[in-house]
């Protein structure tokens, strides 16, 4: 069964508004004839149109400004469509922006009652899940606090038990999971799991594409207020991902005269692998990633060292190797097909999105007979099962690396 029919949804701002040049233009405005500056229309969306069954688990992705939220928005009811139409079948619970769902001025307490009441439950309805929610929100000592007190982490719990757990058909959840510990972003995912094997529907917007990968069987990317990609989540994922980058992160020259080659050496392939052999395009920043080149030697007698270069979104070479493998470390090579792996230990990257440039040179003055740039890329996630050296910091992590250190901390004695 359907449970979300959305068919050539559109909606349209202005931007900026009417000014008036003169008095008489202003004067002309009042009648429809105004001469001034005139307002920018802005579709925000533009004739999105999709279905969505009972029990589906669907992400939507895209940049910031793409549409998703102005869609959340109406799938919500809290704004209406230019034009086309969204039908739901069911009850909603939405988690929109922080600040969005209570009255400020109410207690945690009367703010469930009051989401209860508007999502058309009894009193009695709600009592049967209080102290459900209240336990998983885990702000028990806060309930009878006006939420205006609540930092935004309280805020996000609450609001979250609250909509996941008055059993909504459709719960709709934005980007506010970033706020607050990870510990409870874990436990987030898990509740909307349990609420698709249910048989509801979950509707989940996100930048986190681990989130996404985990939990959705299906995914929406929206770009300029438009459907580009709509299907299976990996394919999505790793389609947005390589759209990211205008590269993937595996390349492979089929005909021969293409391919970057000098006098002793041409390059036939490149790609960026987990150690099971799989094309890595989101790489989990705890596990190992290959980088593979594989090259043919033309003209025998050469010594050759393939090498890659490292850098980030920025730009920054993050660092560079060379193969340092024993068994050919100058040693001339032998006409044939040739591949050398280079291993990128888990808990190395930050976060982000890298690219891959390949270079292979001789040992005479450095000699160079291939470098090419930004051959393939790939990105890297950090999860949120606090094993990595984020550990159960969920705010922002800086520098172009994060390595998981070994830490030690003892109590020292104090003097006496």
């Amino acid at each position: 069964m359907k449970t979300i029919e959305v068919e050539n949804l559109s909606k349209r701002y202005f931007l900026g508004g009417y000014r008036a040049n003169s008095i008489r233009d202003a004067i002309a405005g009042l009648f429809g004839g105004a001469s001034g500056s005139k307002r920018k229309e802005f579709w925000a969306l533009k004739d999105v149109s999709f279905d969505v069954s009972d029990g589906d688990r669907l992400g939507v992705i895209g940049h910031n400004g793409a549409g998703k939220s102005t869609l959340l928005k109406i799938l919500s009811r809290i704004t209406k469509p230019t034009l086309g139409h969204a039908r739901i079948h069911g009850r909603v619970g939405s988690l929109l922006e922080v600040g969005t769902g209570f009255h400020n001025e109410l207690t945690g307490r009367e703010n469930i009652y009051l989401s209860g009441a508007i999502l058309g439950m009894r009193h009695s309805e709600i009592d049967v899940k209080f102290d459900e929610i209240v336990a998983f929100s885990e702000i028990e000592e806060f309930l009878d606090t006006p939420v205006k007190h609540y930092s935004s982490g309280m805020y996000m719990r609450l609001a979250f038990s609250v909509a996941a757990h008055l059993e909504p058909e459709v719960l709709i959840v934005d980007e506010v999971l970033a706020v607050g510990d990870t510990s409870f972003q874990r436990k987030c995912l898990d509740k909307m799991e349990e609420i698709g094997r249910q048989g509801r529907t979950v509707l989940f917007v996100s930048h986190n594409l681990h989130a996404i990968s985990r939990f959705c069987n299906r995914t929406i990317w929206i770009e300029s207020g438009r459907i580009r990609e709509d299907g299976d989540t990996q394919s999505v994922i790793s389609k947005y991902l390589d759209t990211e980058s205008h590269i993937g992160s595996i390349r492979a020259w089929d005909e021969v005269e293409s391919a970057p080659q000098s006098q002793y050496v041409r390059l036939r392939r490149v790609r960026v692998s987990t150690e099971d052999g799989e094309t890595a395009v989101n790489a989990d920043i705890r596990l190992p990633l290959v980088l593979e080149v594989e090259y043919e030697i033309l003209e025998a007698g050469r010594v050759l060292t393939p090498a890659f270069h490292i850098y980030n979104d920025q730009g920054i070479c993050l660092f560079g190797t060379n193969d340092v493998d024993a068994k050919w470390r100058n040693i001339p090579r032998e006409v044939g097909h040739f591949s050398s792996r280079a291993k990128i230990p888990g808990n190395f990257l930050a976060e982000g999105t890298f690219r891959v440039s390949v270079a292979v040179f001789g040992p005479l003055n450095n000699e160079s007979h291939i470098m090419e740039d930004n051959v393939v890329s790939f990105s890297v996630f950090d999860s949120i099962e606090g094993d990595s050296a984020r550990g159960d910091y969920s705010g922002n992590m800086i520098g172009v690396v994060r390595p998981l250190l070994e830490w030690n901390t003892s109590r020292v004695k104090a003097d006496v």
